[in-house]
């Protein structure tokens, strides 16, 4: 249905364009004066060649290349038309596989169809449909590769019987199952490794800690692959570890034999390969070898002798990381960098020089290393992305996935998020920039990337018209000294003319109109000479000059950087004509969305538009490939705290596994205790589902890569115990009641203590004497009573009786 779409979407373009050349009067196909069938057909997709004999009698200069609709207006019996157009066929379409079918190995199929035919025209863009599984149950090899250099020796004691536990755990995914091993150190040579004699047995001579080791080697296979896990832990436990000079390794040198030894290591076709590449260092690289005067790059060959030992070790540079990317893409092998925490950053960015490889971090001694093994297995089948093999130079490809969500998603050929079983498309167009030479024979592969099942494209380019095969040599109506082709004559060395009836030289004021593009214009527009009625044009060590009247040029177009059509476009009479992907005056803006998308399928995030192929960050603060880093945005804070949950507590949205790794790939350091003492860093707290509050700090560092750095455990107060509440709440109950009764009682007591008192006084007042009670009367009473009498002629006073 898509393919449909687009090939009616491509057709409408085409007639849109020829009516708007039509509209503006610029014929394409006439501008460029083709003199033959093939020139014709190379101007662009929409043009015809009219091959009837007698096309164009009684006109002075006929052109036969235009559009079809053209042609037939001007008398040209459709017969006689040439105008080849681009075609599929398939040629091998089995069926995909289901899930738990029952099917042997040996005949999966993932993806469908697995070989075509193109038929192209150069300009004319065509599209074929691809679809591709990951069947249930698949088979898996896996190869451990370890650095045994002496700062791995905790590495190696723990994993002696990591061979049982990985088979356990890889039996939940898949039945077929098996296992080898396989150890580096480092090129044994100056300045690598020590090559005094005395280190030469023992390179731990003198060491204190762990004075005895095996001498230095650059790689040793140790097991093939199998399916007996006991014999990985029996090979594992007579290892012991090595010593180098210098901090990197020799792991790439081992990465690249691991990937192309596959008889000694045993890769079956018909498997999943994943190469665990455990280290605890940086590795050497490229010309890292000329320190040691090792000047011959690596010929990316086999080198193992009879003791499976990488025999080349001192006698060629470390491998380049295109040279492993190609080797283990050729050889269908995922490889998955398990390191320590400082080293993440420094693989993350070799990921993106390597195809097909993940990096997982690695605890200090190995103690997750089979659930870091099980989490990359999980990722890497959960997307599927195409590559291309042997892609031709005059080929331009395109890519729309449909993904599990059936939306189309131009740009992308990749789908994440898949689960066993779902079945995604790919919608690919095809289109030639030109025509190789004549009887080249070019084929392409696209295949999933670490799958052996691919699609193989036959290409045959539709450059040559039906009518050349009826060519006659010394025909009659090209005066017999020319060939007559397609309705046209090829007139011999010497001759000009429609017929070949003029000579070289022969000129005159009867041909000389014919000669102009308009009254008023230099002949041939100062570039040719006028022939016999028409223009040949001068040579130009700038490149070809062409057209009826000299007119055009392929070099007179815009230019990029000094790009003629920035390279992605061919020049056609001053103007760019861009090859499929390109748009612009010169060409330079490509019109690929896929390095827009972000990781979580958003278009620059959602923070900018995608022009020419980047981005083009709208969101103040925003930065990055895609927008993707913006620490001053306002969701910043709560796009990273889902992934701090899922990451350290398995938590939140994004607790998925697969989607956790997909979408949250920045570093993340736990800390006791956050520093908010860094300007660039932007503080983060949020409140978890236990009413706890979690911080953390993002920061955008100078190399690109983003750091998190949150609490190992959320803040939180610590939770009363019920009990102690309830014994607290009576406890205080009781004791306030008891308060209570003591402050009453006290009461009571204060106040039955005055009112004693007062009863006291009362009572004290009430004894006194009988006589000094006012009430009471004696019942004798004395009175004085006071009389004067006078007796013998005295006076006496009596004062009282």
């Amino acid at each position: 249905m898509w393919r449909m779409w687009m090939q009616r979407a491509t057709l409408c373009c085409v007639l849109l364009e020829t009516f708007i050349y039509n509209a503006q009067g610029l014929n394409m196909c006439m501008s460029g004066s083709a003199t033959s069938c093939e020139e014709c057909l190379l101007i662009h997709p929409s043009c015809a060649w009219c091959a009837q004999e007698d096309f164009g009698i009684g006109r002075t200069l006929p052109s036969r290349c235009d559009f079809t609709s053209n042609l037939v207006k001007r008398g040209c019996d459709t017969r006689y038309i040439e105008s080849p157009q681009s075609s599929v066929s398939v040629l091998k379409n089995d069926h995909l596989s289901s899930k738990g079918s029952g099917w042997t190995h040996t005949n999966v199929v993932q993806i469908m169809p697995q070989k075509i035919s193109l038929s192209l025209r150069p300009g004319d863009q065509t599209f074929f449909e691809l679809q591709v599984r990951q069947v249930e149950d698949y088979p898996v090899d896996l190869y451990y590769l370890m650095d045994l250099s002496l700062s791995m020796k905790d590495d190696l004691d723990t994993i002696r019987n990591l061979g049982t536990k990985l088979a356990q755990e890889m039996g939940k995914l898949t039945s077929n199952f098996r296992l080898g091993f396989g150890s580096f150190v480092d090129k044994n040579m100056s300045p690598f490794s020590y090559t005094a004699p005395k280190y030469q047995e023992n390179p731990c001579n003198g060491y204190k800690l762990f004075p005895n080791c095996v001498p230095t080697f650059g790689f040793r296979h140790i097991l093939s692959l199998t399916d007996k896990v006991d014999r990985f832990n029996q090979e594992v436990q007579k290892q012991m570890v090595s010593r180098n000079r210098d901090a990197p390794e020799g792991g790439f040198d081992a990465i690249l034999q691991a990937a192309v030894c596959k008889e000694e290591i045993g890769w079956r076709k018909e498997a999943y390969h994943l190469l665990v590449f455990a280290t605890d260092d940086v590795p050497h690289l490229a010309l890292d070898g000329r320190l040691g005067g090792l000047v011959q790059p690596h010929d990316g060959q086999c080198h193992l002798n009879e003791q499976n030992e990488y025999s080349a070790s001192t006698q060629m540079d470390y491998p380049s990381l295109a040279l492993l990317g190609e080797k283990l893409a050729e050889n269908n092998i995922f490889l998955i960098f398990a390191v320590t925490k400082r080293l993440y950053v420094i693989y993350k960015n070799f990921t993106a020089l390597i195809p097909s490889t993940t990096v997982e971090i690695l605890d200090q001694d190995s103690k997750n290393v089979i659930q870091l093994i099980v989490n990359a297995y999980n990722n890497i089948r959960s997307k599927v992305e195409l590559s291309v093999w042997d892609h031709p130079e005059e080929l331009s490809l395109s890519f729309t996935a449909t993904c599990q969500d059936g939306k189309p998603l131009p740009g992308l050929r990749k789908c994440a998020d898949l689960k066993i079983g779902d079945t995604v498309s790919f919608e690919v167009g095809v289109e030639a920039r030109s025509c190789p030479p004549r009887g080249t024979d070019q084929t392409f592969t696209i295949k999933p990337v670490g799958f052996k099942d691919r699609l193989e494209v036959t290409v045959d380019y539709q450059c040559d018209c039906k009518c050349t095969q009826r060519a006659q040599t010394n025909s009659s109506m090209c005066s017999s000294i020319g060939t007559y082709t397609c309705g046209t004559c090829r007139c011999e060395s010497g001759y000009l003319g429609a017929r070949c009836e003029c000579q070289e030289g022969e000129a005159g004021s009867m041909y000389l109109s014919a000669c102009r593009e308009t009254e008023g214009k230099q002949i041939c527009s100062g570039r040719g000479e006028c022939s016999c009625n028409q223009c040949l044009c001068y040579e130009s060590e700038f490149g070809k000059i062409y057209g009826r009247f000299c007119e055009c040029d392929d070099f007179s177009c815009a230019r990029h950087k000094g790009v003629l059509c920035s390279g992605h476009g061919e020049c056609h009479c001053g103007e760019c004509k861009c090859h499929a992907g390109y748009i612009g005056d010169n060409c330079n803006c490509s019109t690929e969305t896929s390095p827009c998308v972000s990781d979580d399928g958003q278009m620059c995030s959602g923070r900018g538009n995608c022009v020419c192929g980047r981005c083009q960050c709208t969101e103040p603060g925003a930065f990055g490939d895609t927008c993707e880093k913006c620490p001053t945005c306002p969701d910043a804070c709560g796009t990273k705290k889902e992934c701090i949950e899922c990451r350290l507590f398995n938590s939140g949205r994004l607790a998925d596994n697969q989607t956790c790794q997909r979408l949250c790939k920045d570093e993340i350091i736990t800390v006791e205790t956050l520093k908010t003492d860094d300007p660039g860093a932007v503080l983060c707290p949020y409140k978890t589902d236990n009413d706890c509050v979690m911080k953390f700090t993002y920061s955008e560092h100078a190399s690109g890569h983003s750091i998190l750095t949150a609490l190992k455990e959320p803040e939180c107060a610590s939770g009363p115990d019920a009990l102690t509440v309830l014994l607290a709440v009576v406890g205080s109950i009781l004791l306030i009641g008891v308060v209570l009764l003591g402050v009453w009682k006290l009461v009571i007591t204060i106040h039955d203590r005055r009112e004693f008192t007062r009863f006291q006084n009362a009572r004290s007042r009430a004894r006194y004497e009988m006589a000094s009670n006012p009430l009471y009367k004696q019942p004798v009473t004395t009175h004085s009573v006071e009389t004067d009498f006078n007796m013998f002629g005295k006076s006496y006073n009596n004062g009282g009786l």
